[in-house]
């Protein structure tokens, strides 16, 4: 059975239209990476979880914010690596500036035996619906186009 994760997609509007809100992984191997590399905040939960209570915990661990509000199903992708990642919305905001997030431990550099800890988000940042395109991950791309769907794009 493949893993998966779950996630959330803050938008907000404004006289542009949608801005999504999306973080940047932390750690050595996507410090140098940016177009593409971009994701909702997600992360994996297990059979005795809520999909949903797994998206918002992993919103709140990865970014410092608690949200709450009314979250639309906006369905599941399948990622690259296999992972199946089911995603909700909600309109909210926060500010990228206030970002906290938890700590993950990595070896590195790889087979060293030295391990080091940093941040698993390390920025999050609110682009337009075209710039996001351009940033996130090209398997959760797919999302955008069901935020739109779903809740239109008219500020």
């Amino acid at each position: 059975m493949p893993k998966r994760s779950a996630g959330l997609l803050l938008y907000r509007r404004n006289d542009a239209g949608l801005e999504v809100f999306l973080v940047h992984p932390g750690g050595p191997h996507w410090s140098k990476k940016d177009l593409g590399a971009w994701s909702i905040p997600k992360g994996e939960y297990t059979d005795a979880e809520d999909p949903l209570a797994a998206a918002k915990r992993e919103f709140s661990e990865e970014t410092g914010f608690t949200v709450d509000g009314i979250f639309v199903a906006l369905g599941s992708i399948k990622q690259t690596g296999g992972k199946v990642v089911s995603v909700w919305a909600l309109e909210g905001d926060c500010d990228p500036a206030k970002l906290t997030s938890n700590l993950c431990q990595l070896q590195w550099p790889p087979r060293s035996g030295k391990t080091i800890e940093f941040p698993e988000v390390d920025r999050g940042a609110w682009f337009s619906l075209h710039e996001a395109h351009d940033r996130i991950l090209p398997s959760q791309s797919p999302m955008l186009m069901r935020l739109v769907d779903n809740v239109g794009h008219q500020p």
